[in-house]
């Protein structure tokens, strides 16, 4: 593998002499890398380069686009990052559109060699992604981060090869429309603005992993998973509710039943701990072959927005407003789900509590239960993560008193890095 240099300028405004250095440093470290391996007999496995948009760009992508065409390397992933990366404008927006596709212009043969491509803080014309699509042939993941057409554009994706798309914090995007797309097998979405679906399913055979996160507002809509998911079957399921409103829509087997009849994995992250945790049984009783769900209670104060600005920004006070739900069957039992795992701060321990052991009585071949302390950011690294005797003892007894279910192991393991986020997907 050939990686770029990491960005050090997180921490200021960079200048244009910093894009120049930072891009002729990549230029030539690839130029001297590329050369040497011309004349060898091996393959570059992975060529992965991160460097800035600006007029250099097009040079590193004529350094690299030999070395595709004479198939001296197997892929080839650019993240182009952008001179403004934060509080930056509209104008910031266009002028990095117009940036990008003159460097896609420029260098066709390059990005149609690409395997990973990572874009942020663009604004596109409407033209410009089925251009982008259409000279990319190769491209398997696309990352866009800060990435739209103007307010409420759509965005269609046509595309052979794709295998994972990322949309992240494009809110302008009033919704994504994957109208043929035979290879996707990773969607992931975050945060959206519409008062609509965010996304919706066409042609998509073998998606498998289905990834949003969001910020829930008062004015949102809440989502149906069944409608949400149309005619797709998904194994793996992760929905991140940022400590606010919970934005998804309890409903019956019979409606969830063709969409979740395959899945194995759900992650249900940052639930607010005002929240009731009764409406997630209607995930199991759409979800007859779930094998492992994992919840994460806490109010992330870190990130939350708290005092009068809830109230200018239109934040919902009642999170857990719409989740009533009764069940199909009052003696409902689940047959596959071996693992529940509970993260939190267990300051709403009765609730915890009485939501584990619903799902004691539910899932009658339950194997494992693992408790963990609330993961941390940089900012409340200091809290408390690890378990003391006393806590461990009163749960477990908590958990079990009266409970039939006895050989269900109650494990309270140390949470190490087990719960670690990607910079955009926290």
């Amino acid at each position: 593998m050939v990686a770029s240099f990491q960005p050090k300028h997180e921490g200021r405004k960079l200048t244009s002499d910093d894009i120049v250095r930072a891009n002729t440093n990549v230029l030539e470290a690839t130029r001297s890398i590329l050369v040497k391996r011309a004349g060898g007999p091996h393959t570059i496995h992975l060529l992965r380069m991160q460097f800035y948009l600006g007029d250099e760009s097009i040079f590193i992508g004529h350094a690299v686009a030999n070395t595709i065409a004479t198939h001296k390397v197997a892929s080839v992933e650019f993240t182009i990052l952008t001179k403004v990366r934060t509080k930056f404008t509209n104008n910031d927006l266009l002028t990095h559109g117009r940036q990008f596709m003159s460097f896609l212009d420029s260098c066709p043969n390059t990005f149609g060699g690409l395997a990973r491509l990572t874009l942020e803080n663009l604004r596109l014309g409407e033209s410009d992604f089925p251009k982008i699509f259409s000279i990319c042939k190769q491209l398997e993941v696309l990352c866009l981060y800060h990435c739209d057409m103007g307010i409420e554009s759509l965005l269609e994706v046509e595309h052979s090869q794709l295998s994972e798309l990322v949309i992240g914090r494009s809110v302008l995007i009033k919704r994504v429309d994957l109208k043929w797309v035979p290879k996707l097998t990773v969607l992931k979405f975050n945060m959206f603005r519409s008062q609509d679906d965010p996304f919706c399913l066409g042609y998509v055979p073998l998606l498998q992993t289905v990834s949003i996160i969001n910020t829930g507002f008062s004015w949102h809509k809440m989502l149906k998973i069944s409608e949400l998911l149309g005619e797709t079957a998904i194994s793996n399921l992760h929905l991140n509710f940022k400590s606010e409103k919970i934005w998804v829509k309890p409903e019956g087997r019979r409606q969830l039943l063709p969409v979740l009849h395959k899945l194995r994995l759900v992650n249900l992250i940052n639930i607010s701990e005002e929240c009731d945790l009764t409406w997630i049984m209607f995930i199991l009783q759409g979800a007859p072959t779930l094998k492992e769900l994992r919840i994460l209670v806490r109010d992330h104060l870190c990130e939350m927005v708290t005092g009068e600005r809830r109230k200018k920004y239109a934040f919902s006070e009642e999170k857990d407003k719409g989740l009533e739900w009764e069940p199909s069957a009052s003696d409902f039992k689940h047959h596959n789900l071996a693992e529940l795992r509970i993260y939190g701060r267990f300051e709403a321990e009765e609730k915890i509590v009485r939501f584990a052991r619903n799902i004691m009585e539910a899932a009658v071949n339950l194997e494992d239960i693992k408790l963990y302390k609330s993961p941390v950011c940089e900012n409340c690294k200091n809290m408390h993560q690890e378990w003391t005797l006393k806590e461990k003892s009163l749960l477990s007894y908590k958990l079990s008193k009266g409970m039939l279910s006895s050989l269900v192991r109650i494990q309270f393991p140390s949470l190490g890095e087990i719960f670690t986020w990607p910079k955009y997907w926290s």
